[in-house]
């Protein structure tokens, strides 16, 4: 059975993330599910939880736009792009580094990035460093914006979700800007013309 926690038990939130554990919580935009980043064996329970396609790659969530070019290529275009809709509700593909795991984006030169715009998630990748993230229900599932719909997925199959509301039931934007133009993956709040407008500027 998933234990149901409050944001403030960050230490116990912490040390299931630090020990390799599943963990949903809440984001600005639906319910996520993490794991430490780099950490391959996690990762692989990430997918096990919702049974996911290996084939496809999972999300990097950062804390600071800083961050970027310490796993992706960033040209003035990319950043102008990060620091006009980031914090938010997008994520960017990019080329990533070439010192980025493989594994840790399924083998795709690819990767996906996001810093979320809710105070929690900030703080809890400043306590664990940063997170591997998807939505927190099984593949072909819902999107879930509160606990309950959570564990009417996942419970029993991961050991903790913070409890908590998110304020939209649309996921982030997910836009490639890894050929020197704007591809929508998958639209959300902020649209293609929003993101084409800043990086032809």
């Amino acid at each position: 059975m998933t234990k149901v926690v409050l944001p403030e038990k960050m230490d116990e939130i912490k040390a299931c993330i630090l020990k390799g554990d599943v963990v949903a919580f809440p984001t600005e935009t639906v319910y996520g599910l993490g794991v430490q980043f780099g950490n391959k064996k996690a990762l692989d329970s990430l997918f096990t939880v919702k049974n996911r396609d290996q084939k496809k790659a999972v999300t990097l969530m950062l804390s600071h736009i800083d961050m970027l070019e310490k796993y992706a290529y960033v040209d003035e275009r990319i950043m102008k792009v990060a620091k006009a809709f980031m914090p938010g509700r997008i994520t960017l593909v990019l080329n990533r580094k070439e010192s980025v795991d493989p594994a840790m984006t399924n083998g795709l030169p690819t990767i996906g990035i996001r810093i979320p715009d809710s105070p929690f998630v900030l703080g809890l990748i400043n306590e664990v460093g940063p997170l591997s993230v998807t939505s927190a229900n099984l593949s072909g599932g819902g999107n879930t914006t509160n606990e309950k719909e959570v564990l009417e997925q996942l419970d029993g199959r991961i050991p903790l979700v913070v409890k908590g509301q998110t304020s939209s039931s649309l996921a982030s934007t997910v836009v490639k800007l890894t050929d020197g133009k704007v591809e929508i993956l998958r639209e959300g709040a902020i649209t293609k013309e929003d993101i084409e407008e800043v990086f032809n500027s």
